[in-house]
């Protein structure tokens, strides 16, 4: 992992805590990490404690250019060998299954040629939404990685599947991916 480049994206979700260990695994790696969260994701986790752990800024809007003036949907998956979306949530499953656009996160997974790795989260009624299986499946077809969700105790009070998978198993797919 020494010296590789990872993009990490964080959308809104409870497991967004997740996120922060997975990230924290990968710098002891010797990876370099870049985060991008989406504003939902801010809810639930600081963008300080992943510039903490990376020593680089966290992306948050696309424009307003803190590296990359050329536009960091363009800057950032140049160098990404990798683009790891963790949690995904519905919201950011449907955006990429149908191509929209409408912040940095969803931009970015437009304009990245790396392989993309989704570790998907949310509750459990939505994971089992028809809408929701149909777009995991349209964004397996585009050749996107998941890593599937667990079953177990919800933030919402209930036992299922959606959990997000733990950052051990996301860091043994990341690990597969770049050989």
């Amino acid at each position: 992992m020494q010296g590789r480049e990872i993009l990490v994206g964080v959308s809104g979700g409870i497991a967004a805590y997740k996120t922060a260990d997975l990230t924290s695994k990968l710098v002891q790696q010797g990876a370099a990490v870049s985060v991008v969260m989406t504003q939902a994701a801010q809810k639930f986790i600081g963008a300080t404690t992943f510039e903490a752990l990376t020593g680089r800024p966290v992306y948050q809007d696309g424009f307003s250019p803190r590296e990359h003036f050329q536009g960091e949907h363009i800057g950032l998956v140049r160098r990404a060998e990798l683009f790891v979306i963790a949690p995904a949530t519905a919201n950011v499953m449907a955006q990429m299954a149908h191509g929209f656009a409408e912040d940095l996160l969803s931009t970015l997974t437009l304009t990245c040629t790396a392989p993309i790795l989704l570790a998907p989260a949310m509750n459990a009624d939505m994971w089992a939404k028809a809408s929701v299986q149909r777009n995991l499946k349209q964004l397996q077809a585009d050749g996107i990685q998941i890593v599937e969700p667990g079953e177990g105790w919800l933030s919402c009070g209930v036992i299922g599947k959606g959990r997000m998978a733990e950052p051990a198993e996301i860091l043994t797919r990341i690990n597969e991916l770049l050989g």
